[in-house]
This record gives structure tokens, sequence and C-alpha cells, in this order.
């Protein structure tokens, strides 16, 4: 078994030692090791995106047609006609006058629509990493005869 993280200790002592006293005593073994990349992704928040209004005032223009009465006065002449009609101050005339008078109101439109989404991008991120493991190196002295039976299956032996 392997360690988990260091926490738990070392079921491999434990395995090596059932292990020599199953073995024959004159029978050494070596083991080897590797290290292995344990690698983890945490989401973290590297930022925002607020979205807001703001008020923008603009001065506008605007050429309005408008219209309105005058009185015009005339006076002509009548060549001293004769008339009937005693001299008064209660004739009067009434016209009324009129223009068009502006009334600017304003009122609110809905002038278009701002939306944010987020979505999901994948990447690949590179990571490089310098990995230990153990090979196993056997030096022969002299007239030594040595038989390895997974030497067609690499097994880290040089």
């Amino acid at each position: 078994m392997s360690k988990f993280f260091g926490i738990f200790g070392s079921d491999d002592d434990k395995i090596e030692k059932e292990e020599d006293k199953a073995r024959n005593v004159d029978d050494k073994s070596l083991r080897l090791r590797r290290e292995e990349l344990d690698i983890s992704k945490n989401r973290v928040q590297v930022g925002e995106v607020e979205l807001s209004k703001e008020i923008v005032e603009e001065q506008k223009i605007v050429d309005v047609p408008v219209s309105h009465e005058e009185v015009i006065i005339e006076r002509h002449s009548i060549n001293n006609e004769s008339s009937d009609s005693p001299i008064t101050d209660e004739e009067t005339i009434h016209i009324p006058i009129s223009e068009d008078q502006v009334q600017v109101d304003k009122h609110t439109v809905i002038t278009g629509e701002i939306e944010a989404h987020k979505r999901q991008v994948e990447d690949t991120r590179h990571i490089e990493a310098t990995l230990k493991k153990e090979d196993a190196h056997v030096n022969k002295e002299g007239n030594a005869k040595i038989k390895d039976e997974d030497e067609e299956n690499d097994r880290g032996f040089h």
C-alpha cells in the first residue's frame, strides 16, 4: 500500500517485513520508487465586472414653427358722407387675437438593453516539473552470472 500524503504512516514497512519472513533468508530485494505529479485545480475570483447606468445630459435645440395673429389697422377716408347716427363712445369692436404657445414636456423611452453573460472557456496550461525515480543498477564483479527475468519488460533496471 502507499502512503496517503504521509498522514497515516507507512504501510510499506509492514508489508516489507511480512514479505521478508515469507522469503528465503538469502533472498534480497530492493524497492524502487518514483515521484508522480499530484495536480489539483482551485477556482479563485480574479476580477469582477460591474454594469451600471450613468445619466448624461445634453442640450437640445429644436425649431418649432409657431404662428400668431396680428391686427392690421387700415384707415380709409370716406369722402365726408352724411350719417344719421349720433356721435357716441358706446360703439366698441372686439377682435380676439391668438397665438401658438409652446409647451415642453418630457417622457421616457427605452432605447436599448445591455445583457451580460458568463461562459466557460477551456484552455490548456503547460506544467513542467522535474520528477525523480529510482532505477536499479546491477554491477557484477568477477564471473557472477545474472538472469534478469524482467528484461523484456523494462521496469527501470539498467
